[in-house]
């Protein structure tokens, strides 16, 4: 399996890029400049990525498991047609990563189910290079919501073949950007919703809000087979 790494630093100080360069293979690539903050550095990260399927993951974030990507490679080699696919998440805590907190258990997408208030797990979210090609990178007009765009665009808009892969292939730390406050909670909600009406999609807000709030819901009550 051919696998590109590619690492966008930020310029950081917190040791990240000794960890990097101790770890150096000719496939791991360090890029360690200052941005504009993360949709940036994701947006710098496609500009210099060479493979056909593209995804990212965010830091502290990390693979449920050693065949989580060999899972994502097998689905596009099975369907050549296929542009997308995404699978489930945990939550979990941050100093104790074998406790899920919060389950995403994730679905077939069918069209109008962003303005129901669905989307797929970011991380776990990989797709052709094409796409990209065609529909373009992460929009930085939203400054906590642009993966949601971004997803949003390529399914709602896109309507590319695309798959949901019923397995957990990323655990994922709590405390991420959007949920450490309420507030931050609120904007990303207010940036979704500007990104629906931009791209005419016509949502209900009662919909949208109770949409929204059951399958957040469902995450607190679901667990994952052992």
């Amino acid at each position: 399996m051919d696998v590109e790494h590619l690492v966008l630093d930020g310029a950081s100080t917190d040791g990240t890029q000794e960890i990097v360069r101790r770890h150096a293979e000719p496939w791991r690539t360090l890029v360690s400049e200052p941005d504009r903050g993360i949709y940036d550095a994701m947006n710098k990260g496609l500009a210099r990525a060479s493979g056909d399927v593209i995804g990212t993951l965010n830091a502290d974030d990390f693979f449920a498991g050693p065949d989580a990507l060999a899972t994502v490679l097998r689905a596009f080699e099975t369907e050549p047609q296929l542009e997308a696919v995404w699978g489930d998440l945990c939550y979990v805590q941050r100093d104790d990563t074998s406790e899920v907190v919060r389950y995403w258990q994730s679905s077939d997408f069918h069209p109008g189910s962003f303005t129901r208030g669905w989307a797929p797990p970011h991380p776990t979210f990989y797709v052709r290079r094409g796409l990209y090609e065609r529909l373009g990178g992460f929009d930085m007009r939203y400054s906590i919501a642009a993966d949601v765009e971004l997803m949003m665009r390529f399914l709602e808009v896109g309507r590319p073949l695309c798959r949901h892969l019923p397995e957990v292939l990323v655990r994922m730390r709590m405390g991420g950007t959007t949920n450490k406050s309420i507030r931050n909670v609120w904007r990303q909600n207010v940036e979704i919703w500007d990104a629906l009406r931009r791209h005419r999609l016509r949502p209900s807000l009662p919909g949208y809000v109770a949409g929204k709030l059951l399958s957040r819901g469902k995450q607190f009550v679901r667990r994952p087979s052992p």
